[in-house]
């Protein structure tokens, strides 16, 4: 690999990081210590790390309902991500957004959302903002197989191809819309091919390999960041879990689940980084031992950070 030594283990433990960030809120939300609905990114490290990878700091995401691991590999705080999980005053939303809304626009994070497709206008119209201000940004659009169905998909990609903006749409095929299987609604295989009906490159790649993430989307940007307009890149990847903690998972065949599982993304680059002699197993143990440390440590934070005071109940509203 032609990358720097830091990129290339950072992101071994940027999946790492999200890794256990999802294990731990699955555990404590099954456990009655988070209140509303967790949507966790389990499964899907690979897309995140290797999409952000491919930014600088001052590019920006927007996200969707299943949010924890583009946020965490934008450089999202675990310990204010885990309070504002719990509610607590000391989240990035103060504790009102809870786990589909947090947003961190200092970090170039403009939002999780809890609406389908509702992530790719507010990216359209910040690379519309970008090319506008000639700030040089570009902005990574996250967004699910399920949201490439709705009007706001194909109203935003086609106003970016128009107008040349500096957009990169990232489709995450998990192959399940909820509970609907997505070759059941749509009829071409790959959704990548109707980038051609924008004039724009689509390409489809391994969601579950980190480096080809990192490599699709470094084009990408940096065709973006030329002035030559918006790409769509497919990530075929899974998520482990069902659409949100507690569904029941009647729709799934247990050995389709089971077979993705056996795909999954970080083992299989942890090998390659000590095969190719970049790190030894003792530094890969290190790594994954201070991530658990800084989970810990998050977990801390939130359980013992306040509750929002019923008097700021109104606080930082906008109308």
């Amino acid at each position: 690999m032609d990358l720097p030594r830091d990129k290339i283990v950072s992101m071994y433990e940027g999946m790492l990081k999200i890794r256990h960030f999802e294990s731990r809120v699955r555990d404590l939300f099954a456990a009655g210590e988070m209140p509303g609905f967790v949507h966790l990114y389990l499964g899907q490290e690979a897309v995140a790390v290797g999409a952000c990878a491919a930014i600088e700091a001052g590019d920006c995401i927007t996200s969707t309902h299943r949010g924890h691991g583009h946020i965490i590999a934008k450089g999202g705080d675990v310990k204010r991500m885990m309070a504002e999980l719990y509610g607590k005053a000391t989240g990035y939303n103060k504790g009102k957004g809870g786990s589909m809304h947090i947003a961190a626009p200092s970090l170039g994070i403009l939002g999780a959302n809890g609406i389908v497709g509702g992530g790719i206008p507010i990216a359209t119209g910040a690379g519309l903002s970008a090319k506008l201000r000639q700030s040089g940004q570009v902005i990574v659009c996250f967004f699910g197989d399920g949201a490439s169905n709705q009007g706001t998909f194909h109203e935003s990609v086609n106003i970016a191809s128009a107008f040349d903006l500096p957009v990169v749409y990232v489709c995450e095929n998990n192959l399940y819309g909820v509970g609907t299987r997505q070759t059941n609604v749509r009829k071409v295989e790959d959704i990548a091919d109707r980038g051609v009906g924008y004039g724009i490159p689509g390409l489809a790649v391994d969601g579950n390999d980190v480096i080809a993430v990192y490599e699709a989307c470094k084009e990408a940007v940096d065709r973006a960041r030329e002035s030559s307009g918006p790409t769509l890149i497919e990530c075929k990847t899974y998520r482990w879990q069902t659409h949100f903690e507690g569904e029941p998972d009647t729709y799934r065949p247990p050995e389709e689940v089971a077979a993705w599982v056996q795909r999954e993304p970080i083992g299989p680059y942890r090998r390659m980084l000590i095969d190719q002699g970049i790190l030894t197993e003792a530094e890969a143990d290190e790594i994954e031992a201070h991530v658990v440390e800084e989970l810990d440590q998050a977990v801390d934070f939130a359980r013992n950070s306040p509750l929002p005071a019923p008097e700021t109940a109104l606080e930082d509203l906008w109308a």
